[in-house]
């Protein structure tokens, strides 16, 4: 049985769809992150700054334990972080398992799991087959 996955993500909320030939599961992980603030000048506090990267790379870890039996795995979200978590799968050895990738807004759960469907049916258009 072939497991799919798809992921909205941004840098505070990821909402992971999981599909199986009988089933569909949708959990969510939240960052906990107040929004990244720059300081005026362009150069943030190396505290916060570090405080912030670290926050950061344990929300994607928990993100990608969640993906970690995907068979094939769709990323979508509307920034930076949908790259972002490209790369740190690449880096895991997961790359290979990358479907696609495509930039989309905010959605309801329903609409993502709509969406990831599509995809993974091949009527999906607007992604970047990897």
């Amino acid at each position: 049985m072939k497991r799919n996955m798809g992921v909205w993500i941004d840098h505070r909320k990821a909402v992971i769809v999981r599909m199986t030939d009988h089933a569909e599961e949708i959990q969510t992980i939240l960052s906990d992150m107040e929004k990244h603030v720059r300081h005026p000048r362009g150069k943030p506090e190396d505290q916060e700054e570090h405080r912030y990267t670290n926050h950061l790379h344990e929300y994607y870890a928990k993100v990608i334990v969640s993906l970690h039996d995907a068979d094939s795995i769709l990323i979508l979200g509307p920034g930076e972080a949908k790259g972002e978590l490209k790369t740190l799968l690449e880096n895991e050895a997961l790359g290979g398992r990358i479907a696609g990738i495509g930039t989309v807004d905010k959605m309801t759960d329903p609409q993502l799991a709509a969406e990831i469907r599509k995809y993974f049916s091949g009527k999906l258009e607007n992604t970047q087959q990897i």
